[in-house]
């Protein structure tokens, strides 16, 4: 099916050429002279090869049909990331490629949106927003205002983030996992 370049987003497959591409970014830019246009970084599904297209944003792309569907996340292993489908307990494996920087904010038992053209997984989506505890940081510094610094801290999948300086170790966080950036305290 076509559809206009300007509405492709992260994780939308496209067909071109006969090949199937995932859309890693798409960022749509309109200079103050000149035609918009939408440029896209994508990876080749068949090998992972990652090129940069650029369309005028009215240009129509084809879109590949791709199916949908939530999924629980399983395990890691050897073969890659193991995930099952809640309604028939079909098991999927996804490569390390098709996961990428989503891999540190996967948690057991986590519900995630897989997108998978012919039963291949092609692309991930992860829930917005994740809740970690704060395994290691800096004790606060006495008289540092909340706004104006952050520390350093190491959340319980090992990745590193920055908080406020008010936050402990031991303290459960809200992490957004587009950037895996701080949001709030857990309100657990």
């Amino acid at each position: 099916m076509k559809v206009a370049a300007s509405s492709l987003r992260k994780g939308a497959v496209v067909d071109m050429e006969g090949k199937l591409y995932v859309v890693l970014t798409a960022e749509n830019i309109h200079p103050g002279k000149g035609t918009p246009v939408t440029q896209l970084n994508m990876r080749r599904i068949s090998d992972g090869v990652k090129v940069s297209e650029r369309w005028r944003t009215t240009e129509q792309v084809e879109r590949a049909f791709v199916d949908d569907r939530n999924f629980t996340f399983l395990y890691e292993d050897a073969e890659g990331f193991h995930f099952m489908n809640p309604e028939n307990y079909d098991q999927v494996v996804a490569s390390r490629d098709v996961v990428g920087d989503a891999a540190p904010w996967l948690q057991d038992g986590m519900t995630v949106t897989l997108s998978t053209h012919d039963g291949v997984p092609i692309a991930l989506e992860l829930p917005r927003l994740v809740t970690l505890e704060i395994v290691d940081t800096e004790p606060a510094v006495k008289n540092q205002t909340a706004s104006s610094s952050y520390k350093p801290a190491t959340l319980s999948n090992g990745a590193r983030i920055m908080v406020p300086p008010y936050i402990a170790s031991g303290t459960r966080v809200v992490i957004l996992t587009e950037d895996g950036s701080y949001q709030e305290r857990a309100k657990d």
